[in-house]
């Protein structure tokens, strides 16, 4: 049954990409990949593909990348189904994770089975923006996925099926206030943990959901949290600050935005650190202009 689902993928991110190699894996690629245009990066600003984008050019799959799914006038799915060359009116399913806009209803209803979210957290905690690092900033011991059924307000739809997953690597840590359920797991870990779980929780019940065997749960509003999108202000650290929070910040923070403190009016961003007798053992850093370096040998350099 799974090889006859006629289903599309919405999605835009490495997040996204780990999804679509898991269920590659089970034997389940889509017959099209939305996402979002190709955009200016780096120093020079080159036009570059992104993630899901390319994995769809490698394996073939037909990629749409419209700038909106919004019309001047508000949502508009036909203009969207216009801009396809694919039949749009014999869709079984459509599959989002990490697509990072809005899709209208008009759009998500289309499907027969409806249109699904793998979601990073256990909902309806971590609603919103940062989910995953938010997880690992509040040291929660235990983390999860979400698979809901997407409605219009953001990530309030029904449960269909969720998976928690016990504190994989908890830091050493002795006295109160110094332990930490994330201290050698970071961010870009824990995003390919989750994204694999997703994938591999969604091929194992949608047969079940194509049967119509699954009744989703209405979430809990009364235990809804809600994440902000982070800045890049967010990565500062005081260094005077509890240890183990900034730890969870270098780890929540790793590749963007950083975290980072003042040297001298320098920018000196932590790649790497550690708690050590209860204290934030710093052990590699960036300094401004410079490439990654051992923190010792930072010191010895300016003495």
């Amino acid at each position: 049954m799974i090889n006859k689902v006629h289903w599309a993928f919405f999605g835009s991110s490495r997040f996204s990409v780990y999804v679509l190699d898991e269920l590659k894996q089970h034997g389940m690629l889509p017959n099209l990949l939305i996402t979002i245009p190709d955009r200016p990066k780096g120093r020079k600003m080159i036009l570059t593909p992104n993630e899901v984008r390319v994995w769809g050019q490698k394996n073939n799959i037909e990629v749409f990348d419209p700038e909106t799914l919004r019309s001047e006038r508000g949502s508009n799915a036909e203009e969207f189904l216009r801009n396809t060359e694919v039949k749009f009116g014999d869709w079984d399913l459509f599959l989002v994770a990490s697509y990072g806009k809005i899709i209208p209803k008009e759009i998500f209803e289309i499907p027969k089975h409806k249109t699904l979210n793998i979601h990073p957290s256990l909902l309806p905690k971590y609603r919103g923006a940062s989910p995953i690092q938010s997880q690992i900033l509040n040291n929660d011991t235990e983390v999860g996925v979400s698979i809901m059924q997407i409605e219009e307000a953001m990530d309030t739809g029904p449960i269909v099926i969720q998976k928690p997953l016990p504190n994989p690597s908890p830091c050493q840590g002795e006295e109160q206030g110094t332990k930490g359920a994330w201290g050698e797991v970071g961010r870009k870990e824990l995003e390919k943990i989750l994204a694999i779980e997703g994938a591999g929780l969604f091929a194992h019940i949608l047969p079940e959901w194509l049967l119509g065997a699954i009744d989703p749960i209405i979430q809990n509003e009364d235990k809804a949290t809600y994440c902000q999108k982070i800045k890049k202000e967010d990565g500062f650290l005081d260094l005077s600050d509890n240890p183990l929070k900034n730890l969870l910040k270098i780890k929540a923070f790793e590749e963007w935005p950083t975290s980072y403190y003042f040297n001298k009016e320098k920018r000196i961003i932590i790649t790497d650190a550690t708690i050590e007798d209860d204290k934030l053992k710093i052990l590699k850093i960036i300094p401004e202009g410079k490439k990654e370096m051992l923190y010792e040998d930072f010191l010895r350099g300016n003495k």
